[in-house]
Formats: C-alpha cells, sequence, structure tokens
C-alpha cells in the first residue's frame, strides 16, 4: 500500500490501538484542519468518533493519510486524482482477493471431483 520510500522523514507509527487527531496529526506531518477536510474527501478514510465527536484512527487510517499525503505533496496529485488513485487500487486489491479465493474454491471442488471418481 505504502512505498517503504515515501515518507521517511515521517516518525514511525506505535503499536497502539487507536489514535487522536492531534497524534495523528503528528505522526503524518499533516495539521489537524486538513485532517478534517480529507475525511470528506475521501471515503476510505473513516475514524471512529466517540464522546463529544472526537475521533480516534485506528493503525489503517493513518496508513491511508499517510499514503494520501504521498500523493499530494510529494507525486502531485490533485485531490480528485489521489481519490481516483486511492479507489483504484482499492479495486485491484479487492479483484486480486477474489481471484484468489475463485483459485482456492476451484482446487476445493477439484479435490471433491477425484474423491467421488473413485
Amino acid at each position: 500500500m505504502l512505498e517503504p520510500g515515501n515518507n521517511d522523514d515521517l516518525p514511525p507509527i506505535p503499536g497502539k490501538r487507536y489514535f487522536t487527531i492531534g497524534e495523528v496529526s503528528e505522526l503524518c506531518g499533516v495539521k489537524p484542519h486538513v485532517l478534517r477536510y480529507w475525511e470528506q474527501e475521501f471515503p476510505q478514510l473513516k475514524p471512529v468518533k466517540r464522546r463529544g465527536n472526537r475521533r480516534y484512527y485506528q493503525r489503517q487510517d493513518v496508513l491511508i493519510i499517510r499514503q494520501i499525503r504521498s500523493l499530494l505533496y510529494e507525486d502531485g496529485f490533485t485531490i480528485g486524482g489521489a481519490r481516483q488513485k486511492l479507489m483504484g487500487d482499492e479495486a485491484r486489491t479487492d479483484t486480486s482477493q477474489s481471484q484468489q479465493i475463485i483459485r482456492q474454491v476451484r482446487a476445493e471442488l477439484e479435490d471433491v471431483l477425484k474423491l467421488l471418481r473413485r
């Protein structure tokens, strides 16, 4: 998802389950108001909201934010272009997972067919 060469200047992500918007801001080098804006623009970004509408981001959210940051700030994508790129990456992942499941089911069905022919 995120190439190791990108975001080298950012701190490592701690092994916590949830992060506040301030922590994510520091981890990703993006101001909190930008994170709130990106939530509106990128459907993949959905932090958990709790008491008082406070946002709590998970590790996956932090990785997505770093990828968005890389696309916008380093690769020069527009918001729309970055959104399409992320959706395209998701679609490819979904397709490869579907293909893997189909291969596995097919192999299992062939095994069942071999058993039935005995």
